[in-house]
């Protein structure tokens, strides 16, 4: 699916026909879109390939006169066991004359700015436009990692009162989430700086300070992330000790009750066998009564030992 945007007295509108200066939004494009954008662009086949490989990961590459930018965007989907985040590829193609952003879905970030929840957008501004894409990817970030702070934190309060594998389960996702997030802020760093040297694309004077706004948003994403991960790795091994532990004592307490229930079948095995010599053996209440005694006797022990 093509769709055309171009910023026009101030507000971002979308077109029916591409023109100089305007932005194409392309998402799970089909063979003869592929070849159409191959065809009137002069783009490199292997641009538009790499940006819609899920797993391709965040570079900057330039050849012809056309620069891909490749940076990872995270992404939130609900499901049946809670939020999952993970992060997806959006390719960025600077042509000499256009800005071609390319997704496999749908994105929630290219979609705020064809709906025009983003302001002050000039498409004819190229540079200027990636860069505010950008900005919006790292704030994308920095919004879902405190949405994963609380989740962990909640799930945390939920472990403490009763450890159940659910709660489990959705901290390891947490985790797993969070290890995403992590590879692709630093991968996207390494572009963004990358991208500061101006080989690629032509950096103005009011670009740079934009450019240095998104990388401190994403250095501070980093640092979160690392916060947040080594936080929920501790968490998880202090609850693995405490299910260990917990597991310990119910075995230690387990067979202490095995060896006090085991006397009464002890004494009773003696005494009913056909042997002379047992003591008392007249009396049948002695057996019963001995039992009692000594299973009294060894629960005290093992009490005082801290075994009951």
């Amino acid at each position: 699916m093509l769709n055309y945007y171009m910023t026009i007295n101030g507000r971002l509108r979308r077109i029916d026909e591409p023109c100089e200066g305007c932005w194409i939004d392309v998402v799970n494009p089909d063979e003869r879109e592929i070849n159409s954008l191959i065809q009137d662009y002069a783009l490199e086949p292997d641009f538009l390939r790499a940006a819609l490989d899920e797993e391709e990961s965040s570079r900057i590459e330039s050849e012809d006169g056309n620069t891909l930018i490749i940076i990872d965007s995270p992404v939130a989907e609900k499901g049946d066991s809670g939020v999952t985040y993970y992060t997806l590829p959006i390719g960025i193609l600077v042509t000499p004359h256009h800005v071609i952003t390319v997704s496999l879905r749908e994105n929630a970030i290219i979609a705020e700015f064809a709906e025009g929840v983003v302001k002050g957008i000039q498409t004819d501004l190229k540079t200027q436009f990636v860069l505010h894409i950008m900005l919006r990817v790292a704030t994308r970030y920095l919004q879902f990692l405190k949405q994963i702070d609380k989740l962990s934190s909640l799930l945390e309060k939920q472990l403490r009162k009763s450890m159940k594998n659910k709660e489990l389960i959705q901290l390891l996702d947490v985790q797993k989430s969070l290890v995403y997030f992590s590879t692709s802020l630093k991968a996207d760093e390494t572009t963004l700086e990358k991208l500061m040297r101006g080989r690629y694309i032509k950096l103005y004077e009011e670009d740079q300070d934009l450019l240095e706004d998104v990388l401190i948003e994403i250095k501070q994403a980093i640092e979160m992330s690392s916060i947040y991960l080594n936080i929920l790795s501790g968490t998880m091994d202090a609850f693995a000790s405490v299910i260990s532990n917990n597991l310990n004592i119910v075995m230690k307490v387990l067979a202490s009750v095995t060896i006090v229930i085991s006397i009464p079948n002890i004494i009773a095995g003696y005494y009913g066998m056909n042997v002379d010599g047992l003591p008392l053996r007249q009396f049948f209440w002695f057996p019963i009564v001995l039992s009692l005694g000594l299973m009294g006797l060894v629960g005290l022990i093992l009490h005082k030992k801290g075994m009951l």
